[in-house]
């Protein structure tokens, strides 16, 4: 539960007011929000007859010898004020308007060096529940002062500023690029902004990264994940390599994690390790867990596999750097964002075919439509491709004038007596799988003499000197 404490003029406590060393706060003018556990009896622990006030960070900020009588006293006082409000003539609206910013890694939540002065006692009052603009559950997550976390995000900033520099800065350049498509759809669905920074620890915001695993693209989806958010992943068409389709998935399984967890550093953390693996270490963690959200990550951590731990406090010391870049000495060159027009074309056609129809260089297309890997759309289906903003109507325009046997992008081969798919694939020098994903219909042990076989190519049929040889897969 979280309260508003009001600095109010109703029965002034000079006593309590003066046993009071600490007034933990963030400012909403006249108004405190913090967690009432910062002022409740839990924070106030006497050990050895040691009174110990804590902030909401967790720090102890004074440390007093008390007798245990005042120790009883002080606690009573303090309960009161919790659970009561003083009795004041008439009632008080209070409305917070004005949110001083947080910032998670410096935990600069107010000026110490001016401590404030009480002006009455604190009034508790319930918060109602609202959203406060500006506040994001990640970086703002109430575990996020946890001494272990803190220390892991500073070695990583420590990395990231010294040994990893030059990486860190390519891939805030590539973030550039691609950001603005990523921070849309992450607005139009309401979830925390800070996610934006996932794909440059996953990737470097490169959307044709492949780790060693086989994790491709933006988000570094696995082949078996992509598939099941819907994605296509083959020899000619992988679309975690395309930057939009890849972050609709992603934010869909991002989605998912967070329903099932109830916690987004669970949510990362299953995310990056598997759903499995985070199941695994909350049953191994207990199920009479005290704490709630991203309490229970911090309980079941360490159950969890080394790199799964590294990964939390990996990204927010990315999301820190990433949010303040010039704080941190990075001089990045931003590139020009992603912009591009969308047109539709028939099953096999080439880049090449699109590229002429606009009369822009094919490397621009491809760079456009990273999914494409063999530089052609699927056969057999209709498919999305991007050209450079503003020439989506020249496109329109232009591809009726290309004379037909100049748009073909595939080959139509029969097959003779004793061929195979291996013997076709070397023709033509292209690999087995390429074929076969182009062929679906057809079932490679059942060739018949004269049947007709499609064989992809980049914009009309190879003519001589193919070598007799299969291209491995990529």
């Amino acid at each position: 539960m979280t309260y508003i404490y009001e600095r109010s003029l109703c029965a002034e406590l000079p006593a309590v007011a003066g046993a009071l060393p600490y007034e933990p706060r963030v400012e909403l003018r006249r108004i405190l929000i913090l967690p009432v556990m910062s002022i409740s009896p839990q924070s106030v622990v006497c050990p050895e007859r040691e009174l110990q006030f804590v902030s909401p960070g967790g720090r102890r900020v004074m440390k007093r010898r008390c007798p245990p009588r005042l120790f009883v006293a002080l606690s009573l006082v303090l309960t009161a004020l919790t659970l009561s409000s003083c009795q004041t003539a008439g009632s008080h609206q209070v409305t917070p308007s004005v949110v001083q910013r947080v910032n998670f890694l410096g935990a600069k939540l107010h000026d110490l060096s001016a401590p404030p002065r009480l002006v009455g006692p604190l009034r508790a009052v319930p918060l109602p529940d609202i959203e406060i603009e500006g506040i994001d559950e990640i970086l703002h997550s109430p575990v996020s002062s946890d001494p272990i976390l803190r220390q892991a995000i500073s070695l990583w900033v420590v990395q990231w500023t010294t040994k990893q520099v030059e990486s860190f800065e390519r891939y805030l350049a590539q973030m550039r690029r691609y950001d603005p498509l990523v921070q849309r759809e992450i607005n139009a669905r309401g979830l925390p902004e800070s996610l934006r920074y996932l794909p440059l620890i996953e990737s470097g915001y490169s959307p044709v990264a492949v780790s060693p695993v086989g994790a491709t693209g933006l988000w570094q989806l696995m082949h078996p994940t992509a598939r099941e958010l819907g994605l296509t992943v083959n020899s000619i068409v992988d679309d975690r390599r395309d930057p939009v389709a890849s972050t609709v998935a992603a934010l869909d399984y991002l989605e998912g994690l967070y329903d099932e967890f109830g916690s987004w550093l669970l949510t990362l953390a299953a995310y990056n390790g598997g759903p499995g693996r985070v199941r695994r270490a909350l049953k191994r963690s207990g199920p009479g867990m005290a704490g709630e959200g991203d309490e229970r990550f911090l309980e079941a951590r360490r159950y969890l596999p080394r790199e799964t731990r590294e990964f939390i406090p990996r990204f927010l010391a990315a999301a820190a750097l990433a949010g303040d870049p010039g704080e941190y000495g990075f001089s990045v060159t931003e590139p020009d964002p992603m912009t591009f027009d969308e047109i539709t074309v028939p099953d096999a056609t080439s880049l090449e075919v699109v590229a002429k129809a606009i009369q822009v260089p094919e490397e621009g297309i491809r760079e456009l439509n990273p999914q494409y890997l063999r530089g052609y759309t699927p056969v057999g289906e209709t498919r999305t491709v991007r050209v450079p903003a503003g020439l989506g109507q020249h496109f329109e325009r232009n591809f009726p004038s290309i004379p037909p046997d100049e748009r073909l992008s595939f080959y139509e081969h029969v097959v003779s007596e004793g061929e195979t798919f291996t013997h076709i694939a070397r023709r033509y020098h292209i690999s087995v799988s390429e074929l076969t994903d182009a062929n679906r219909h057809v079932d490679p042990r059942r060739l018949q003499i004269r049947m007709s076989v499609i064989v992809p190519l980049s914009a009309a049929p190879l003519r001589g000197g193919l070598q007799a040889e299969e291209i491995e897969d990529s």
